[in-house]
């Protein structure tokens, strides 16, 4: 699979490597978001709101594999598995916009420990 050259990706690939500020960092200081997660739903405003968010939660070998890219003018998508020590935990999907600066103003993402719309092998799942 070919992926585009994405924020939003960078955004992913900078926090499996552990780098949380520098993830933030590519956030807009005002970014608004939603995270929907199994039994609970996150929604918050701000970079330092978000860092807050990621630094709280546990340490695991954490990684975002993407599945699917695609961007849209302002606007970036994406589709993967999240896997921790190799294991696939569950999928998700991923949208941003992406300000003027070129900094996420916005980011909505869903995950689901189920549900798999496109298999890590490309083949769709029936």
């Amino acid at each position: 699979m070919s992926q585009i050259d994405a924020q939003l990706a960078r955004y992913y690939a900078t926090l499996d490597d552990g780098r949380i500020a520098d993830a933030v960092s590519l956030l807009h200081e005002n970014v608004r978001y939603a995270m929907f997660l199994p039994g609970a739903v996150g929604r918050g405003a701000g970079r330092e709101d978000m860092r807050a968010y990621l630094e709280s939660r546990p340490p695991v070998q954490r990684k975002h594999v993407l599945l699917r890219t695609a961007r849209d003018g302002d606007t970036e998508f994406i589709y993967g598995a999240v896997t921790d020590n190799g294991t696939t935990t569950g999928h998700f999907a991923a949208v941003a916009h992406v300000d003027a600066d070129g900094l996420i103003d916005a980011y909505q993402v869903t995950f689901d420990l189920e549900l798999v719309v496109v298999q890590s092998d490309g083949a769709s799942e029936s």
